[in-house]
Order: structure tokens, then C-alpha cells, then sequence
């Protein structure tokens, strides 16, 4: 499972030009489920975003977790980031988890982010999405666990 996670002032979700989701301050969290992830990957990669220091505290510095600043979460699922470019011209998305497979485990992790009490927004899965945000630093980063590690 992996997730690119980027500190925003603001983002939103739209699918046929409504609303579906949107958060001030917080996290976007674009999340790729691969055909081996289980609820183990999605409660290691929810606790892994929610308690990120990635947050300024009072001295400027990246101390503090969304958690910590109750911020607001929008998760949006991404199976294109399991595309491989490595051959060709054309990705490859042969390790993106199929729907049937992803779509619980993405719900599952929209789930555990909303356990933490903070205001959590998500997406459409499987929708034409247009996501707009105000990437606050900017900050973005890459986290992923994968089924065969520990």
C-alpha cells in the first residue's frame, strides 16, 4: 500500500463537476492499494500519515502531526501509483490491487483515519476525479508498506 501525502492549506474533490470532498488545513492523502495489501498495510500506512511530523510547531519546525494540530484529512484512491514505467512508453498496472480488492481496503483506511476524531473527506473511488489543492510549503511525501516487510 502506498500513499503520497501532501500538507495542504486547502483541497477538494470533485466528480462531474460536484463536490464530493472537501478540507482546510490538513493532509491530502492520495492512496494506491497493490494486489497484496491486507488490513496490516492499511492500519501501518493510516498510522503512518496521521502521526507524520510534518506540521510547523510554535520555533518553525516540522514537529507536529495532523493529529497534534487537528488538522482535516481528504483520502483519495490512486491505483496509478502502482503504474510501472520501467519498459516502454505505456505504464503498467499489473500491481494495482483489482476493485474488488482495493475499494474495501480503501474504505477501510478512510475508516481508520476517521477513528482518529478528525474530519476526514474522501474522494469517489473508481470516478473521474478532479482534485484541486494548495499545497502548503510545499510538502509531499511518499510512504508505502509493503505486505512482505515488517
Amino acid at each position: 500500500m502506498k500513499a503520497v501525502i501532501q500538507r495542504v492549506s486547502s483541497a477538494k474533490v470533485e466528480v462531474a463537476g460536484q463536490t464530493s470532498g472537501e478540507i482546510g488545513r490538513g493532509l491530502l492523502i492520495l492512496l494506491g492499494v497493490k494486489e497484496s495489501d491486507t488490513e496490516k498495510e492499511a492500519r501501518w500506512l493510516a498510522d503512518k500519515c496521521l502521526n507524520l511530523r510534518i506540521f510547523e510547531d510554535a520555533k518553525g519546525l516540522m514537529n507536529l502531526s495532523v493529529l497534534e494540530t487537528q488538522g482535516e484529512v481528504m483520502v483519495v484512491s490512486q491505483f496509478t501509483l502502482y503504474g510501472a514505467t520501467e519498459k516502454g512508453r505505456r505504464p503498467s498496472f499489473t500491481q494495482a490491487a483489482p476493485p474488488s480488492l482495493s475499494e474495501p481496503l480503501y474504505q477501510y483506511f478512510i475508516g481508520l483515519c476517521r477513528n482518529s476524531g478528525l474530519r476526514v473527506a474522501s474522494g469517489v473511488f473508481g470516478a473521474d476525479m478532479q482534485v484541486s489543492l494548495v499545497n502548503d510549503g510545499p510538502v509531499t511525501l511518499i510512504a508505502e508498506k509493503n505486505s512482505h516487510s515488517d
